[in-house]
Parts: C-alpha cells; structure tokens; sequence
C-alpha cells in the first residue's frame, strides 16, 4: 500500500474496533502518514506525537527535521522547538476551519510560526501571510462530513487513487513550506507540485468550452489537432504550464525592477511578460472568467506566495552563475507529468553538448566555408529548430560575444550581439512552456552582456511558437486569418524566416518521439522522398558481392524481401528534423547541419534512401560519437 490507502485502511480497522476514542485513537495512523511522506524529503522530516506543555498547551504533534536529533536517537534534542511547525488534532465531527481561528491555535502559531490543524478529513494549514500576520495559506478538504469521509475511506484503494498524489504534495508543501527557498531546482519542484494540484482541477472540470476559442487557435497556429484522450490531455497541459512558466517568467522579470521587500502581485504577472505572443496567450487563459470555472485561481494564489518566499540574493546568484535557466524546465515536467515528458520527447542536454556542437559548426564556417567570422559573421543566419529552453541559441550568441570581444570589445559589441540575437539566429518551438524559458533565457543573457531588449521598440529574440514541420512551402491559397492577432503575427514572423530567410546553419537536439497530435498529412509528406524505390538484394554465395533483384515502392510493400523494411520506421520524428535541414540547405546551395540524434539511420535497412539522398545531395558527412565525456 502507498502511505495514503494505508491511512484510509488503518482508520477504518481503528474504526472498526468500535472502542475507539473520537480524536487520539487515530493518532498512529495520522502519525504513520507524516512520517511516509517525511523521509523522502531532504532533509527528512519526522512527526513526534504529544509535545510537552511549553506554557500555552500542548500541540498533538511536532514536525521535526533530522538535523534535531542526535544520530539514532527517536527523541529530539533537548530544547529544540519543531523547525516545520506543529499539528493540532480533532475529531472527525469538528470543523478544521473553525479550530484554525481558534485561540489555541493562534497562540501555537505566535510560538511556533506554523499549525497545521486537522480533522483526519480537512487539513488546513496556519501560517504567515506577507505581512507577517497570522493567515490560513493551504487547505485540502477529503470530504465534507464524517459520514462521507467513512464512506470514502471504506474503500481505501480508490480513495487513494483519487487523494493519494494530491494529498501526499499537499503534506509536502506543508513540511516544506519553513524551509529555505533560494535554489532553482526547489522552486521547480514547489511550481510543478500546484501545478499537478491545478491539472486535478481542471481534470475535474468536464466542459471547457469557455477556452474554445483558444484552442481552435492554437490548433491552426501550430498545424495540429488536440484529438482523443492524448489531444486533451495535452490541451490541458499546456494551458497548465503555459499560466506556471508565464508567472515564473513574469517573477524573475519583476524581480529585476523591485527590490526584494516588495511583494509579486501574480494577477499582473502580463505587465512584465514582454513579448507580445507570451502575453497573449497568458492572458487568454489568466482572466477570472476562465480561471473561476477551473477552480485553480485559489492554487495560483498559493503560487504567487511561494514565490515571494524566494530568497531573491541567493535564488538568483546560483540561477546566474550556474546558468540554470535551461535546467529549470525540465526538473519541472519531470515532476509535473513525467510521462508527457517522455512522449514529447523532452531531454535536457548537456552544457557540454551544446557547447561542442556550437564550437564544431563555429570551425566548419571557418574552415570549411571560409567564412572569417564564424557565427559572428552578419550574413550567418542559424535556426534551431526544436529550440526548447533556448540552451543551443544561448550557446550561439555567446560563441559570436566571444568572436566579437575578441576583436576589440567596443561599445558597439553588444549591440551587434542584440542584432543577432533579434535578425538572424532563430528558434522554433511548439510547447508554449520552453517558449516562454528561451525567451526569459535569452533576454536574460543580453542583460547580463550590457543589451538588455528595449520594451519600448518592441524588440524580441528571434524565438517563435510554431510548428518547425510546417510551412516551409508557400501556401496553394490564401493564408487562413487566425482568431487571435498575436497567434497571426507570430505565425507570419515563423513563416517569414522559413520561407525567406537565408539559412545556412542548422542545429539543435530534434525530439526522437512524436505526440500522438501531430499530423503527418499537414507536414506536406516531408519524408515521402525517403520512401522512393527499395531494391532487395540475394546473396549468391555467402561471402560474394549481393546482386540487385528485384525492386518495389516501400508503400506497395511494408516488409520488402525479408530485409526487414518497414515504412513507419521513416515516420519517426527526428527523421522528419532531418528532412526539413536538407531540403533547406540544398535550397540555399551551401550551409551545415548539426544534429543529436538517433542513429537508427546509419545502419537500419529502412533508412537506405534516406542514407542514399544524404550522401548524394551533401558534399561531406561527418558522424561524431558521443560517449562518457569523450567525442570520436
């Protein structure tokens, strides 16, 4: 059992005895709960049942971190006062609500700083609001009455199944919530943990068509359907993380212009949010006519007071020098939803990486095109296609910052650094949460290097919210007007840079799985040219020269002579990356792809004329392995 049904069980075998006293013959079970969820944080935290009377009463429990306790002792060391605060008890028939405002608790809290008070059903959670006054911060309800609780808990795996994740984070958060808050990778955790709590709600929530409109339009912007059970769930994630990293972004820019003793208002979060796209779209979702259907205004509340706890000095000096800007997306889809994180194909790659790929391309232009300047060169232009949290982009303009300081660091170089970074080095990215990263990732380095973007000139990285695998060929009609006009201007920039713009490098990490919501018939057949003609081939003798036999199309046959050819193995989406970098390169008659990827291309029998066009159509190919820490 998880600790969750565990409590639900235990309570009921308690209940069962049918001696049991209302409030302190639950104890072990509540006891038993905290203690689950406390020994898998850092440091762990451990309930202790019954503190002594310190001179205003008694607590039922004390929360407790490892570092109170001398190594292998239960007891806490002597004198010590719970670090995470304390837990006052009732009965199933009391009101949590109404024991919060109690005088017992407000005299806890005076004494201990936080009270977490329960009834076994309802948690309610005292703390300091941002004046320091006593406040009730979080509540979880299991149900409304002890007659419905026992009907829940009577069936403990199902009641599990609905409590037991939210409830755990909500412990957590409890138990969290005194500790300090200053490393980037905790803040992701606390954001992705409301985040889960507002996909329960708006899981809960059967019609969403107040947000019609925008999913149309996000649909046609991006050339892809939110159908079936994946589309919705992917519709609805992004909407999640679209409201978290557009707050998050809009707390780190605040954050730059207020001193640390003003409070984050997360209800203006568009004011700081500066390109146009990313507070639009945030705003078509963060308006109280669609939050207030979804019942998750309440959890952003909660969100926006975690992240005016932050420790700004500390927070945001590892968040610099440590260049976690990249690393904070990721840890938080692998905590939000981990599975939409291996479907859409989300890795973090490596500094060491990207650093590599950038200096390998930066010595091909040089070497191999006898361009002098390398990236730095004006007539360079670069798109990663599948640009996430922006790290390869970042790397590019700070490859040309180092060309061009080299030169002479004059007062012009950071503005041809900003140049850059708005006219020819271009990403694209179809997840609106890695969109708004690169964005806040990007500015954030021209802040640093002395170009911060001008609010007042409109000016933006060259980032846009599309599909890479679309739109690469004029439209056979008129260009569809969408609903929104910044889901229309955006969609026009992308198609600017793909339709007109000189690309001569190409590089990035593509996504090695496709979502199920993609859809291959709006890609314009892009890897049809790698399906043409197999041959199969016989071997006469074992050891001689195969002789070609026989040929077929791969769509007349999917397994072609026993080779075992399949034609989906061409449909994979990485292929697809691929794809899209020859035919633009060959287009422009010069230029250099840098890819991490599969390399089921080289060697797989479904790949030949794919292998056949790369060698063809690209005058050199160079494969470069990766392992350990060493390239060869």
């Amino acid at each position: 059992m998880n600790p969750v049904e565990n409590y639900f069980q235990e309570l009921c075998d308690i209940r069962s005895t049918g001696g049991a006293q209302p409030e302190t013959s639950y104890y072990p079970a509540l006891e038993k709960l905290l203690n689950e969820i406390g020994k898998t944080l850092k440091p762990k935290v451990r309930a202790i049942l019954l503190l002594k009377n310190m001179g205003d009463g008694s607590p039922d429990f004390g929360l407790y971190t490892a570092n109170q306790f001398q190594k292998g002792e239960y007891k806490p060391l002597q004198g010590q006062h719970p670090e995470r605060g304390v837990i006052e008890v009732k009965s199933l028939k009391d009101d949590s609500w109404v024991t919060a405002d109690g005088k017992q608790v407000t005299k806890y809290w005076g004494r201990y700083g936080q009270v977490l008070v329960t009834n076994y059903r309802d948690f309610v959670f005292v703390g300091q609001d941002e004046e320091g006054k006593s406040a009730k911060l979080e509540s979880y309800r299991i149900a409304g009455s002890d007659a419905n609780f026992w009907a829940i808990a009577r069936h403990p795996q199902k009641a599990a199944k609905e409590h037991g994740e939210r409830l755990t984070e909500y412990l957590k958060r409890v138990m969290l919530n005194a500790a300090p808050l200053n490393d980037p990778e905790i803040l992701a955790w606390f954001l992705a943990s409301y985040a889960r709590e507002a996909r329960a709600r708006i899981e809960a929530v059967s019609d969403l068509s107040g947000l019609d409109a925008l999913r149309k339009g996000l649909e046609e912007a991006l050339g892809m359907k939110f159908e079936g059970e994946d589309g919705e769930h992917f519709f609805r994630a992004t909407l999640i993380q679209t409201l978290f990293y557009g707050i998050f972004s809009s707390w780190v820019l605040w954050a730059r212009n207020h001193s640390a003793k003003a409070k984050f208002n997360w209800h203006e979060a568009a004011w700081n949010l500066h390109v146009p796209m990313i507070a639009g779209l945030f705003e078509q979702i963060a308006t109280p006519q669609k939050l207030k259907p979804l019942k998750i205004d309440e959890v952003l509340d909660w969100t926006g007071a975690a992240l005016n706890r932050v420790d700004q000095s500390k927070f945001f000096q590892k968040f610099e020098e440590e260049h976690t800007v990249q690393y904070f997306y990721e840890p938080f889809l692998k905590a939000y939803d981990p599975d939409l994180r291996k479907e859409l194909g989300v890795w973090y790659t490596p500094p060491e990486i990207v650093k590599y790929q950038v200096a390998r391309v930066d010595t091909a232009l040089r070497e191999e095109l006898d361009i002098a300047d390398g990236l730095a060169d004006p007539n360079v232009y670069v798109l990663d296609p599948c640009c996430g949290t922006g790290a390869y982009l970042v790397e590019v303009l700070r490859k040309i910052h180092e060309t061009l300081t080299a030169r002479g660091n004059d007062a012009l170089t950071a503005q041809r650094l900003k140049k850059a970074a708005i006219e020819r080095i271009f990403g694209f990215e179809i997840l609106p949460a890695p969109f708004v990263i690169s964005h806040l990732q990007l500015g954030l380095l021209l802040r640093t290097l002395g170009a911060p973007f001008s609010d007042a000139k409109n000016e933006r990285a060259g980032v846009y919210l599309t599909n890479a695998l679309t739109g690469w060929e004029p439209p056979k009609g008129p260009k569809k007007q969408l609903a929104f006009s910044e889901l229309q201007e955006e969609r026009d920039a992308a198609d600017k840079v793909k339709l007109e713009t000189p690309i001569l490098v190409i590089l990035g990490n593509p996504p090695y799985n496709a979502f199920a919501g993609t859809s291959p018939e709006e890609e314009e057949g892009l890897v049809e040219e790698y399906k043409g003609i197999y041959f199969t081939e016989k071997m006469t003798k074992k050891g001689k020269t195969p002789k070609f036999i026989k040929h077929y199309k791969l769509n007349e046959s999917p397994d072609i002579g026993g080779w075992g050819i399949k034609k989906f193995n061409l449909d994979e989406l990485y292929v697809r990356f691929f794809r899209i970098a020859e035919r633009r390169i060959v287009k422009g008659g010069k230029g250099i792809v840098c890819y991490i990827s599969s390399f089921s291309y080289l060697g797989d029998p479904s790949f030949v004329i794919m292998r056949q066009r790369l060698l063809a159509r690209l005058s050199r190919l160079s494969l470069e392995f990766i392992q350990s820490g060493t390239v060869s």
